[in-house]
């Protein structure tokens, strides 16, 4: 079986080498932050609101040097990468990890970040569009949102939790709720709800990722004539919603077909999906 490389800190490096120090402050305190990434074609798609996004929370959670990571850095290490695992021309998932270097407790000795470049081949699922995803609310345990509920940090319980949940009793995906019973986001995705020819997305203040894909669809709803309202949406919705969808940078749009009893239409998100494919923004860049 060929080799897997990994770029760890500027190294390239198999991905089974033992690297991690037992100080290492992403390991021990999840001291640190990811983007998760769509490559095709030779290029990141949406790689500018990535690096927005990176530099932003990094700057949030007072990393230093954040500019280093900007488009042409991110670029140049993901083609080495990709080059190296003989990935080119396909389509293939990135994960860069941005963590807070050196030791110390929970004052850390240095605000210097230190990175992991993962990418791993996504293969194309042949799925029939008349079926979409069967979600379920996770209720067990609800995320608290704060000013960090917005960044994809390593501090990740809540979607361990709510994935073994949705493993348990093999659901396509579940949607997790906010400390007060309000809907979040899905388990590895941002929520819409198209109900009565509104498009609704749980706000940022109700604890969901600021997703790529998220800022992306309310984009395109805008360029369609659709309402696009940010809004605290209670669970309830979900037994009359005339569309639920989830969006996140790699899948971009998934419908839901189901969720208990209630069956849904998929007519609005298909218009997204295929608006998605020829979707650029050369004009704001």
């Amino acid at each position: 079986m060929p080799i897997h490389y990994i770029n760890f800190n500027g190294a390239i490096v198999p991905e089974d080498s033992k690297l991690l120090a037992v100080d290492n402050r992403g390991f021990r305190y999840g001291d640190g932050l990811f983007e998760t990434m769509l490559y095709q074609g030779g290029e990141i798609r949406f790689l500018h609101f990535h690096v927005e996004r990176l530099q932003r929370s990094m700057q949030k959670i007072q990393l230093e040097q954040y500019t280093m990571f900007d488009e042409y850095f991110i670029k140049k290490i993901t083609d080495e990468l990709i080059r190296k695992n003989n990935m080119v021309g396909q389509r293939v998932r990135v994960r860069l990890g941005v963590y807070r270097d050196g030791a110390g407790i929970y004052s850390p000795l240095s605000n210097k970040p230190a990175y992991v470049l993962e990418i791993q081949k996504i293969d194309i699922q042949v799925r029939d569009k008349k079926v979409g995803l069967i979600v379920d609310l996770y209720t067990e345990i609800k995320k608290p949102f704060s000013d960090l509920s917005e960044l994809k940090s390593n501090n990740s319980l809540v979607y361990v939790l709510a994935g073994n949940y949705k493993k348990k009793f093999d659901y396509d995906d579940v949607f997790i709720l906010n400390q007060d019973g309000f809907l979040c986001e899905a388990l590895t995705s941002n929520i819409f709800v198209y109900f009565d020819k509104v498009l609704y997305t749980p706000a940022l203040n109700q604890g969901c990722i600021d997703g790529v894909m998220r800022r992306v669809v309310m984009d395109m709803a805008a360029d369609e004539d659709i309402s696009v309202v940010e809004a605290q949406i209670s669970p309830e919705v979900m037994k009359k919603a005339d569309e639920l969808f989830c969006t996140n940078a790699v899948q971009g749009i998934q419908w839901v077909m189901g969720y208990k009893q209630k069956r849904y239409f998929n007519k609005l998100s298909r218009i997204l999906q295929e608006k998605l494919q020829n979707w650029n923004y050369n004009k704001e860049v």
